[in-house]
């Protein structure tokens, strides 16, 4: 297992914790270990679900319990996954959300479901390369969050989640088409300047989908009355002129000049080292949820692009900053197999235990 630096360092490397290990004592004779735990390696099973997907057990659970009980399990984990002792966690709410992390974690004693992620693809006119990104989340700590193209949009899916935001949704989306225009640094420290812009284009979208969808409803009515062979040819007409239109200006100057960065006064930042220069901003929304993902709803935002490997994202209604850094790890060790000898040594172990 990866697991992301320590909070709130984002541009530490990723730490590496063994889970599970294979055994090919001879052929077609192998054993699986479970590593969790504190005591060593014990009995463990493999069995592959379906493709690009396999699930591990634990057969000696009692290996992860400790002699101090719960507690002592838990202080351990806060060292490990927080890297600080619960007395140093002075905020009420941050220590519930942090022991709703270990209850749900610890339940599951290594009993888990691998699926493998395919990175987005990379194109030359994509703002900065795609992949995988470590990001600040208040007081859930860091997590994974995976940024992707798609024409006049950019998204950052989520690898690993939290109590209110689970993994696999859509954390933030960034509007390509709608640049911001941020005001000279002294300006910048007003939030209700920056909250004044992002609204007015937060206004401007809103209103352009709605004529979008307008002529999108003329277009089909018009459609409707008019016979399939009076058709104007696909990629023709307004069509293929929106089409143009739509693709225009999605390519950006990736070698802008940067600009003076700072955040507004009353905007919580959990890295107050975060870049004060910046590349270009851009309106985005951000997703936010009760505990339970209850009441999900997108709110306006800033994605603001440092350079190749960093970008922030100015959360306006929660007054918060997420500062996120590329994840350079290549994913390997050099005892790794590779991806087909994995694959390999999983059918094995399949075929045996049928």
């Amino acid at each position: 297992m990866y697991l992301p630096p320590h909070d709130p360092h984002v541009d530490d490397p990723m730490r590496f914790k063994p889970l599970f290990r294979i055994h090919l004592m001879e052929r077609k004779c192998a054993t699986v270990e479970c590593m969790y735990g504190h005591k060593g390696p014990h009995n463990g099973h493999i069995q592959i679900v379906k493709k690009d997907e396999f699930s591990t057990k634990c057969n000696q659970t009692d290996h992860h319990r400790m002699s101090g009980g719960r507690q002592e399990e838990f202080r351990t984990w806060l060292r490990e996954e927080w890297g600080r002792t619960l007395e140093d966690i002075f905020h009420e709410h941050m220590q519930e959300l942090i022991l709703m992390k270990f209850i749900y974690t610890s339940q599951y004693d290594n009993c888990l479901t691998y699926r493998r992620i395919y990175l987005p693809p990379s194109s030359p006119d994509d703002l900065i390369k795609p992949g995988l990104f470590k990001g600040t989340y208040g007081s859930h700590g860091l997590e994974i969050v995976m940024l992707s193209f798609h024409g006049r949009k950019a998204k950052g899916t989520k690898i690993t989640g939290d109590p209110n935001i689970p993994a696999g949704q859509q954390t933030v989306e960034i509007d390509l088409a709608h640049p911001l225009q941020l005001p000279d640094v002294e300006n910048l420290r007003d939030f209700s300047e920056l909250s004044r812009i992002v609204l007015e284009v937060q206004e401007q979208v809103r209103r352009e989908e709605q004529e979008e969808e307008q002529r999108q409803e003329e277009e089909d009515r018009s459609q409707a009355a008019c016979p399939p062979a009076a058709r104007p040819p696909v990629g023709e007409g307004a069509e293929g002129e929106e089409t143009a239109a739509g693709t225009e200006g999605t390519t950006q100057d990736k070698a802008a000049a940067s600009q003076p960065f700072v955040l507004p006064m009353g905007v919580i930042s959990r890295n107050e080292d975060y870049p004060r220069t910046c590349r270009i901003c851009f309106y985005g929304t951000g997703l936010i949820a009760g505990h339970g993902f209850t009441s999900p709803e997108r709110t306006p935002g800033v994605f603001v692009l440092f350079d190749d490997d960093r970008f922030g994202f100015i959360w306006l209604e929660l007054k918060s900053f997420s500062l996120y850094s590329r994840i350079k790890v290549s994913f390997q060790n050099a005892q790794a197999p590779s991806r087909e000898a994995f694959d390999e040594m999983l059918k094995n172990i399949q075929s045996l235990a049928t």
